[in-house]
C-alpha cells in the first residue's frame, strides 16, 4: 500500500514586512545564531535576509572544524566558549548536528615547530583548555595510518593533541538554527539581496533590499567574505581582504582516521566524515578574489601533501572539490561590535578560515550586545577600532591553516 508523507519545512516562507526591529545580514551560522540568541533574549521582529539560500555563503562551504587550541588569551578563551556551546547545541535545537569530538591534531615537522606547539600548549593549559604536547610514539597509537618513519619526506617529530576538537555537520548546525530561530518568531528571508543602508544623522535607519525597503534601526552585518561590500554602504573600510579557500572531498572509505589531522609545514589538513569520506583542506589562495571556483593546483598541491602523511590513500579517488571565501584581517582575528560613528550597524566579520568553529559564541555575544548596547567583555578585544590603538590580537601562528 502507497503511503503519502507530509514534507514538514525547517522553516517558513514569510512576506518581507516594512519594519524590523533588527535586521541580519546573511544565513549562514552567525547570521542564524543571532537571530536565535536574540529570539531566547525576547526580541523576535527580526528579519534575516540572503543574497542566495540559506547557508550558501561560508557556512556550507568549510570543512567543519571545531576547536578552541589558540594562541593568544583572547582567543582561546572566546573559541573555548564555542566549543562548550557547541557540545550541547544538539540537544538545546533538538536537531542532530552530528558532532563527533574525535580530537584534534597539529604535526610538527621542525625544531622550530615544536616550540610554537610548547608555547600554545602552555597557554592551552594556564586557560583551561585540553591540549598537550605528544610524541611520536603516543601519535603512531593515535593515528596508526600514517606514516610515522624516519625516511618520510616530512618526518613527524611532535604534536599538540587537543581531544575536545573534532568535526561537525555544518548544514545541520545552519538547518538547526534556522529552523529554532523561525520556531520563535524570526523571519527567514533567502534570495533578497541587500542594494543599500539608509542612514540618518549617523544612525541607521532602512535597508534597501531587492524586494523592498525595510526600516529598522540595527543592522548585523554577517556575510563574510562579502562583508566589505555590505560595510562601504555605510561608508565604513574594513581592513579585509577576500581569499578563496579550498577543499576536496574523496569516495567513502572504511573508517580508519578518528582524528582531524593539521600540518602547518605542509598547508595541509584531513578529517574523515561518519560516511567514511576524506574531506582534505589547505591554505587560503595567495590572490584575493571573490571567485568559488576551485582548481587543478589546488587539487595536486592537496594530494601531494595528503600522501606524504598517508602514502597509503594513493589509489583513493577524489569525488569533487570546491571553494568558499574568506575574509582575513591583519591579525588573522575576527571584527566584532559597533562601529563608531554609525550607531545601530554591527560588525561580526573578519573570520576568515576559521569562522564556523565560533558561530554559537559569536552569535550569543552579539545578541547580548543589542540587546543590552553594551559590548561584552568576551568580544571587547576583537573591536574595529584594535587597528588604530595598536592593539592587534596576533592569531597567526595558530589560525592561519589550523583550521
Amino acid at each position: 500500500m502507497l503511503q503519502l508523507f507530509r514534507i514538514q519545512r525547517l522553516w517558513r516562507t514569510h512576506a518581507l514586512k516594512d519594519t524590523y526591529d533588527v535586521v541580519i545580514i546573511g544565513a549562514g551560522v552567525h547570521g542564524l545564531a543571532t537571530a536565535y540568541y536574540l529570539a531566547k533574549h525576547g526580541i523576535t521582529n527580526v528579519a534575516v535576509v540572503d543574497r542566495w539560500y540559506v547557508g550558501s555563503g561560508a557556512s556550507g562551504r568549510n570543512t567543519a572544524i571545531i576547536r578552541s587550541n589558540y594562541r593568544t588569551p583572547e582567543g582561546v578563551a572566546f573559541y573555548d566558549e564555542s566549543v562548550k556551546i557547541y557540545e550541547h547545541l544538539g540537544e538545546e535545537l533538538n536537531y542532530n548536528l552530528l558532532f563527533s569530538q574525535q580530537g584534534h591534531m597539529t604535526l610538527a615537522h621542525t625544531d622550530a615547530a615544536i616550540n610554537g606547539l610548547r608555547v600554545r600548549a602552555e597557554n592551552n593549559v594556564l586557560l583551561g583548555v585540553n591540549s598537550r604536547v605528544i610524541w611520536p610514539d603516543e601519535i603512531a597509537r593515535l593515528v596508526p595510518a600514517m606514516d610515522m618513519s624516519a625516511n618520510a619526506r616530512y618526518p613527524i617529530l611532535a604534536a599538540l593533541y587537543h581531544p575536545p576538537g573534532g568535526i561537525i555537520r555544518h548544514d545541520a548546525v545552519v538547518w538547526g538554527y534556522a529552523a529554532a530561530a523561525d520556531r520563535m518568531g524570526v523571519h527567514i528571508h533567502p534570495l533578497t539581496e541587500v542594494q543599500g543602508i539608509g542612514r540618518s544623522n549617523g544612525q541607521v535607519i532602512s535597508v534597501k533590499t531587492t524586494r523592498g525597503e525595510i526600516k529598522t534601526g540595527a543592522v548585523v552585518n554577517a556575510t563574510a567574505g562579502w562583508c566589505s561590500t555590505i560595510a562601504k554602504m555605510v561608508g565604513v573600510d574594513l581592513p579585509v581582504v577576500t581569499h578563496p579557500l579550498q577543499a576536496l572531498v574523496t569516495e567513502p572509505l572504511k573508517p580508519f582516521l578518528d582524528k582531524v589531522i593539521v600540518s602547518a609545514t605542509l598547508h595541509v589538513y584531513v578529517s574523515q566524515t561518519d560516511r567514511g569520506e576524506l574531506v582534505i583542506g589547505e591554505e587560503i589562495n595567495p590572490y584575493s578574489s571573490y571567485s568559488n571556483r576551485s582548481t587543478l593546483p589546488f587539487l595536486e598541491h592537496a594530494a601531494e601533501h595528503t600522501l606524504a602523511l598517508f602514502p597509503c590513500l594513493k589509489q583513493v579517488r577524489v569525488l569533487r572539490q570546491w571553494a568558499g571565501l574568506c575574509d582575513m584581517t591583519p591579525d588573522y582575528s575576527p571584527i566584532m561590535g559597533e562601529v563608531e560613528g554609525v550607531k545601530g550597524f554591527i560588525l561580526d566579520v573578519g573570520w576568515g578560515t576559521y569562522g564556523f568553529k565560533a558561530g554559537p559564541i559569536s552569535g550569543k555575544m552579539i545578541a547580548e550586545l543589542i540587546v543590552t548596547g553594551k559590548t561584552p567583555d568576551l568580544i571587547r578585544p576583537f573591536r574595529l577600532s584594535r587597528f588604530r590603538e595598536d592593539a592587534l590580537v596576533g592569531e597567526k601562528a595558530a589560525a592561519a591553516v589550523s583550521h
